[in-house]
Formats: C-alpha cells, sequence, structure tokens
C-alpha cells in the first residue's frame, strides 16, 4: 500500500518535501506533479526501482528516460552541451521540455538509450518536483505517467492513488495535472528534431533547423 502525501503545488511543506525524498532514497518509486502530467519516478541510480517503472510502463530498453534536473548546470554533468545547445536551453527553461541529449559518463547505462548513448533531460517550472531535487541533491529519475493502454497521462490523484496504490511507494497528490505530457525534442544530432509534441511550444526549436 503506497503513501499519499498531499504537497501544497506552490508552497510545499518541507516536512513532506523530507519524508518524500527519504522514500525515494530508500529504494521508492513515486509518482509527483510537474508543470505538463504526472510523472513516475526514482533514484537514478537504483536498478531496482528503475525496473519497476521500467515494467510498470511496459518500457524497452531503447526507451529514452529522463532526469529532471534542478537547472542547467547540473544538466552540463549529465550531458554533454555545446554553445549553441547552451543557449537554446537557457532561453526556454524551466518549462515543460524534455531535451535529448549525448549523455556523459555521469549517467548510469541502464537510463540510456541502448544504441544511441543519449538521455532525456528536463528542468520543470514546478515547486514541488523543484523541492524534491533540491533536497535529494541529484537529478530525479522520470517518465510520463501514461499506463499501458491509455492514451494520455493520468490527471486526478485519487485516480492515480485507485489504480497504483499497490505498484508504487508514494503518490504525491499537488492538484490536478495536466492532460499532455512535455514535448520531446532531440538536440543530440546535427539539427533538433520534434520526437513528441506535448504542452511545450515546439517552434522555437524547430526554427533553428
Amino acid at each position: 500500500m503506497s503513501q499519499f502525501f498531499q504537497i501544497h503545488p506552490q508552497d510545499p511543506q518541507a516536512r513532506l518535501i523530507k519524508q518524500a525524498v527519504d522514500i525515494i532514497r530508500k529504494g521508492g518509486v513515486v509518482v509527483y506533479p510537474t508543470d505538463s502530467a504526472y510523472a513516475l519516478g526514482c533514484q537514478i541510480g537504483d536498478k531496482n526501482a528503475i525496473e519497476r517503472v521500467r515494467r510498470l510502463r511496459q518500457l524497452d530498453k531503447h526507451h529514452n528516460f529522463t532526469l529532471l534536473c534542478c537547472d542547467l548546470s547540473q544538466m552540463g554533468l549529465f550531458a554533454k552541451i555545446d554553445t549553441a545547445q547552451f543557449r537554446l536551453l537557457k532561453a526556454h527553461i524551466p518549462g515543460p521540455y524534455t531535451f535529448i541529449l549525448n549523455a556523459t559518463r555521469e549517467v548510469p547505462r541502464l537510463l540510456m538509450h541502448d544504441k544511441r548513448r543519449t538521455i532525456g533531460l528536463r528542468v520543470p517550472s514546478n515547486p514541488i518536483v523543484n523541492a524534491l531535487t533540491a533536497e535529494l541533491g541529484e537529478p530525479l529519475m522520470s517518465v510520463s505517467l501514461i499506463l499501458p493502454g491509455d492514451a494520455d497521462p493520468m490527471t486526478d490523484p485519487y485516480e492515480i492513488r485507485q489504480r497504483l496504490e499497490h505498484h508504487v511507494d508514494l503518490i504525491i497528490d499537488g492538484g490536478y495535472g495536466g492532460l499532455e505530457a512535455s514535448t520531446v525534442i532531440d538536440l543530440s544530432g546535427d539539427e533538433p528534431e520534434l520526437i513528441r509534441a506535448g504542452c511545450g511550444d515546439p517552434a522555437p526549436f524547430l526554427a533553428k533547423a
């Protein structure tokens, strides 16, 4: 049976954030809100927790996992970012975007794309996630909460609780989530490529192509 924390979406309670991070550090899989849709996550180096997320979402080995970072400098520890990419990222984070970039050696192999050695990176504009990553002191491994058979992310924390309370360790209720996941832009190649259209406007990135 999972725990269920109601955390204020604009002013997260420090006590609950600390308890949530303690669950994550002990190998927990958590559901939390972002600035787009709800997401599933765990600690980035926890193989067992990552495999639980993979099974829950039914993801294959080619899936690009995402690291939720606190800022651009933290992104730079886990991805190879050139000057042009830096300027592009700086202008659009925080925000509802996931960027696929070439991973550095700091990224655990099981999180990278099996063949391309890329990783998804994201700096969301959400006080709850920002508080979690600040308390954790490292990025949070993340995938959108789109369950097998569903076309869209789950939005209602109580419905999430009903469906997942026996499959995750913590559900954070931060209010209703968005209906769209983040927009995914691949910056690992010669030209920016739109991988998934979501709630972030892709036009500024495609204009660079």
